[in-house]
């Protein structure tokens, strides 16, 4: 990849980035500096995703109307809470302030065979989105694994109303592959319907990054790639991409090479 093609490469990555800090000691100096971080000289990042406990806080921070997003998470991070809970969980985060709601999937139930378990699940979540709020779907295709299953839960989520896929929690010891990447993209073009996909975790270059964004574009078409249809759920991405932007990269190649 070139420096013009990595230019591009960047700037379009960090118009998708849902700059993310879901870590369990994640305090609230932590979503300060996200937010922050998320507006940069070379654009804003599309979301931040935080913890439920920080989205009335990242709202007095962002205001009313502001360019960034805010995402959070429910029935996070195992999955394995009731559909009540999950509800009144859901209600809870759009009344502080919450423009996306990234929703666990019961995937555990599914590998037991329980389809009835997620479609309801994101039934019900999707109502109380209504059409208003974002609703991603996380699958965990780490654990999923089997190709088969992961196909079949993002169909059943499609089926149920989602808006995104999202492929991982960033807990569990496998994150976003392409091979997963690939099987819920095909799911989507299958479907016919608009859905997006969020890649997420494990994601640290600019190169990486296109790699995904290629996939992408080779199943769905050269223009379906933009905030409403594809993003990277990853922080660490950040810095390589202002790396990129500002020319660092590029310094620190042309000393490697004087030396």
């Amino acid at each position: 990849m070139d420096r013009h093609d990595l230019r591009e490469t960047a700037a379009l990555a960090l118009s998708l980035l849902d700059l993310t800090n879901l870590r369990a000691d994640c305090s609230e100096d932590d979503v300060i500096e996200l937010c922050a971080r998320a507006q940069t000289g070379y654009g804003n990042a599309a979301a931040i995703c935080i913890l439920p406990r920080y989205v009335s806080l990242a709202r007095s921070i962002l205001g009313p109307s502001h360019g960034v997003k805010i995402a959070t998470v429910v029935n996070f991070p195992d999955g394995e809470s009731t559909r009540l809970a999950v509800a009144e969980e859901t209600r809870a985060v759009l009344d502080a302030g919450a423009d996306e709601v990234d929703l666990v999937i019961p995937y555990r139930a599914l590998m037991a065979g329980d389809e009835q378990a997620v479609t309801a699940m994101v039934a019900a979540v999707r109502a109380i989105c209504g059409g208003d709020a974002v609703l991603k779907t996380i699958l965990e295709t780490g654990i999923l694994s089997d190709p088969h299953l992961i196909h079949r839960a993002a169909e059943l989520t499609i089926d149920s109303g989602t808006d995104f896929i999202k492929t991982s929690t960033g807990r569990a010891g496998v994150h976003a592959t392409q091979e997963a990447v690939d099987i819920i993209l095909q799911a989507i073009r299958d479907s016919g319907r608009k859905v997006g996909i969020k890649p997420s975790g494990g994601m640290r270059s600019v190169e990486n990054s296109g790699l995904y964004l290629g996939l992408a574009q080779t199943v769905m078409g050269e223009d379906w790639v933009m905030p409403s249809t594809f993003r990277f759920g990853a922080t660490i991405l950040l810095d390589d991409i202002l790396s990129v932007l500002s020319g660092r990269r590029f310094e620190d190649l042309s000393m490697q090479a004087n030396h």
